[in-house]
């Protein structure tokens, strides 16, 4: 996997959270797990005191070539094999008898999983700190802009008119969820694995369930009811709410990049010095953060369906469904990292182009307001056949290049119920904003 530093790492990632899954990254999540295992079985008396500190010392991934146990991983099928056997080694430099306890009790999938979840816990604490910035940033756009009219657009053709602070209410709304599934994970997803051989624990005979509650208090990890070896809900959980945040995101940069188009021109990523330019074209003003989170959105359902796929795990260890997680968890949260990042960057600058947002309300001959009409006649007329007179008299403004208001005017059975002062009001974007208001005050308050 590409670092913070490759050539696509700053377009497609965020750094902290791409430091946190380097190769170096992982072998210290797993000798860390080492190490509290050391010290927990101390504390339970399982092991004696004296070989802790040779273990804890050992436990730095500085002392173990990465090349050389990557080569022996593909020999051994698991990173930990030969990581436990460098550690071994290690230990037995300096202390022959200490080298005996190292890696008690455990089995490779108990480090590899407990590792791979403290590294996680650190990319979440990243990813929330993000996503709460982001959440106020939308917070204050979406209250800031609410009386800022706009076109709505139902499958992008101009609607109704809708308030740009209806939109970042939406966006925000839709992040609050996300905050609330990743808040979750952290009680009953992000827990401890430790059930040796095959789950029982019996190399630890009646002190088993002693050295997992000390373990996961070392780790200030969740203790769950028992080892989960092959029962893989818990990554397909965590994979799937990254990458419904990681949706969301690709929402937002949805609709700034349909905003951006030179057709429309509401609104704007922040530019800069050498961002959003065109190789042949000087003129061009292109989405570059959006443009990333759509990438990221595009490639995470398919990384999301091989931990689905992985699930039906064989018997108390997989033959290749667990080995398919491995590089997978990662590339879903550090995608989801990046695009973060992106948006974060696009809504904290975001340039709104508001008398181009009216204008478009003030486009195409007074169309938008069509509903508003039939529902005011329908209130006399009856639904259908307001709807009925409307649809008319809209065929009959587009035919004739003319506003919807001046051909209701001359309508008989419009101007039987709409004097022109209501009928001229109906035309005004501030009457027709229905419960935007109310929307948004709803969904700040939930901030």
């Amino acid at each position: 996997m590409h670092d913070s530093h490759s050539l696509l790492g700053g377009l497609f990632g965020d750094p902290v959270v791409d430091a946190l899954f380097t190769d170096a990254a992982r072998v210290q999540a797993m000798l860390d797990v080492e190490a509290a295992l050391a010290r927990a079985q101390v504390r339970c008396g399982v092991i004696p005191a004296a070989a802790l500190a040779p273990i804890e010392a050992a436990c730095q991934a500085g002392h173990y070539p990465l090349d050389a146990l990557g080569q022996a991983t593909a020999l051994a099928g698991n990173p930990a094999i030969p990581l436990v056997k460098a550690l071994t080694a290690q230990v037995r430099q300096h202390d022959p008898d200490a080298a005996r306890w190292v890696h008690w009790g455990a089995t490779s999938q108990d480090i590899i999983d407990s590792g791979a979840i403290l590294q996680l816990r650190d990319a979440l604490t990243r990813v929330e700190e993000r996503l709460q910035v982001l959440c106020a940033a939308l917070a204050g756009l979406a209250d800031a802009e609410r009386g800022t009219g706009l076109p709505g657009r139902t499958l992008l053709q101009q609607a109704v008119p809708v308030t740009f602070g209806l939109k970042a209410a939406g966006w925000l709304d839709a992040l609050q969820r996300s905050q609330r599934r990743l808040q979750a994970l952290r009680s009953d997803t992000l827990v401890l694995q430790f059930g040796g051989a095959a789950g029982t624990l019996a190399s630890l005979q009646s002190r088993g369930l002693d050295v997992a509650l000390a373990l996961g208090d070392a780790l200030d990890l969740p203790v769950p009811s028992l080892p989960w070896h092959t029962a893989r809900d818990r990554i397909a959980e965590l994979g799937s709410a990254f990458a419904l945040l990681t949706g969301t995101l690709g929402k937002i940069a949805t609709d700034i990049v349909l905003l951006m188009q030179s057709e429309v021109a509401e609104a704007f990523e922040p530019t800069g010095e050498g961002k959003g330019g065109s190789s042949a074209m000087p003129h061009k003003r292109n989405p570059v953060g959006c443009v990333a989170a759509i990438a990221a959105a595009t490639r995470v359902p398919g990384l999301l369906s091989t931990l689905f796929a992985a699930m039906p795990q064989p018997h108390e260890r997989a033959a290749g469904q667990w080995h398919a997680e491995w590089e997978t968890v990662p590339e879903i949260v550090r995608l989801c990292a990046g695009s973060l990042a992106q948006v974060s960057v696009v809504v904290q600058g975001l340039q709104l182009d508001r008398p181009r947002m009216q204008a478009h309300l003030d486009s195409h001959g007074g169309l938008l307001y069509a509903e508003a009409v039939a529902v005011t006649l329908a209130g006399t007329l009856g639904k259908a056949a307001a709807h009925a007179l409307v649809e008319e008299a809209a065929r009959r403004a587009l035919a004739e290049s003319r506003h919807l208001r001046d051909v209701l005017q001359q309508m008989p059975e419009v101007a039987a119920q709409l004097p022109p002062a209501q009928l001229q009001a109906l035309f005004a974007a501030d009457s027709w904003r229905g419960m935007a208001d109310t929307w948004i005050d709803r969904v700040l308050a939930r901030g």
